[in-house]
């Protein structure tokens, strides 16, 4: 950790009101991390033990075996009878594999939400609370019903509610209304937003958030609000993409989209920034790229917080190197495999921080709203940027990593 990180005073001040509140601990401190979040969870285990001065780990040993049928059970090797207890769950993590039958056999999303579920149970009920903190919203793009169709999320969330779950933490939830599910359970729906703009900041040196510069892309009008946010609290214009598509024909599940309509000012000469939930295939993402391009976009960045690449980086490389785009941002909430890490054109947000910092103000009790809506963070950014105030340091030294 960096001398900005233990010596930061608003992050001090921070846990210092946690460390001195009227509101004790909820319960002792246990994180566990399901298959291929163990990366992940140690840093933020890193943190934690850092602000906390604490010599051992918050980490809690627990494993989901497998018999050579496939079939698992959960095991939580330690005791967390009275714990205040947060379960790390990348259900989108297919680097990590079981033995079924002699096979080896990528963990699905399935597969993940099966092993979460059997830790929930093998905690038998004695947890004080259990927050499951799962980044991209097992099943979230399944959230309504449109015929005859399961609703998987709806049954998800209440699976969970009813195991005793007391808060589910999502990122970019593809729609928060699902969580009008489970209407009387915790619900967070938290956003990247100052996370991304400070990558930006960070990596690409010469960009400007002046309006006459810079405007926000939204790529589908369902993405609009996501979009909404940034242009407000960046006061930059708002355009976006209407898809149509043919809705006689279906896909994979899904109706092809037969063109993108632009619906927007002219982003002649400016510097362009898509906002977006997930890239899964990359079609939509390219085309609207190419598109931007054609019309005469100076530059080409994308925020996107779950980057999937279902199909592979061939399209997204032979993109870059035509020039079709400039930099795509996509988090470390889920797996990111070291293929993606290598590309000259992705940067990876890492997020570990954060997460870190909405578990220590949780045990707490303490409220997180602030973390919820980072504008006053976003705009003290933006402020160091038009008074020539830059470097890591100074923008480290703040509290909602």
């Amino acid at each position: 950790m960096s001398r900005s990180d233990t010596e930061n005073p608003i992050t001090e001040n921070l846990l210092t009101e946690n460390l001195l509140t009227e509101n004790p601990l909820v319960g002792e401190l246990s994180i566990i991390g399901l298959k291929g979040s163990k990366d992940f969870v140690s840093k933020v285990d890193y943190y934690l033990r850092e602000w906390r001065n604490h010599d051992g780990t918050f980490i809690t040993k627990a494993a989901c075996p497998r018999f050579g049928t496939g079939e698992a059970k959960g095991i939580i090797y330690e005791t967390v009878r009275g714990h205040d207890v947060y379960i790390f769950c990348d259900c989108f993590n297919y680097g990590v594999h079981y033995n079924m039958f002699g096979m080896e056999v990528p963990m699905s999303p399935d597969d993940h939400f099966q092993d979460l579920k059997r830790i929930i149970a093998a905690a038998g009920g004695k947890p004080r609370r259990i927050t499951v903190i799962m980044p991209m919203l097992y099943e979230g793009r399944q959230h309504r019903r449109g015929a005859r169709e399961s609703l998987d999320c709806a049954l998800a969330l209440n699976e969970l509610v009813s195991m005793g779950v007391t808060n589910i933490i999502t990122f970019d939830a593809h729609d928060a209304r699902v969580q009008n599910a489970i209407p009387l359970s915790g619900f967070e729906n938290v956003t990247p937003n100052y996370q991304m703009i400070k990558a930006l900041h960070n990596t690409v040196e010469d960009f400007s958030f002046d309006s006459d510069e810079a405007i926000i892309i939204s790529p589908d009008e369902g993405g609009l609000n996501r979009a909404m946010y940034y242009s407000s609290v960046l006061g930059l214009d708002l355009g976006m993409f209407y898809k149509r598509r043919d809705y006689s024909t279906v896909i994979n599940g899904r109706n092809p989209i037969i063109a993108h309509e632009y619906l927007g000012n002219d982003v002649s000469g400016k510097d362009v920034i898509i906002i977006d939930d997930m890239i899964s295939s990359g079609d939509s993402i390219l085309d609207i790229c190419e598109r931007m391009k054609g019309a005469g976009a100076r530059r080409v960045f994308a925020f996107i917080t779950f980057g999937l690449f279902a199909n592979g980086f061939d399209k997204f490389d032979q993109a870059y190197e035509a020039g079709m785009f400039n930099k795509i941002f996509t988090t470390n909430l889920i797996y990111v495999p070291e293929a993606l890490e290598k590309r000259e054109w992705h940067t990876t947000v890492d997020m570990s921080k954060f997460i870190a910092l909405i578990i220590d103000t949780l045990n707490y009790d303490n409220s997180i709203s602030k973390l919820l809506n980072p504008a006053e963070k976003i705009n003290l950014l933006l402020n160091k940027e038009s008074n020539g105030i830059g470097g890591d340091e100074d923008l480290d030294s703040e509290s909602y990593e």
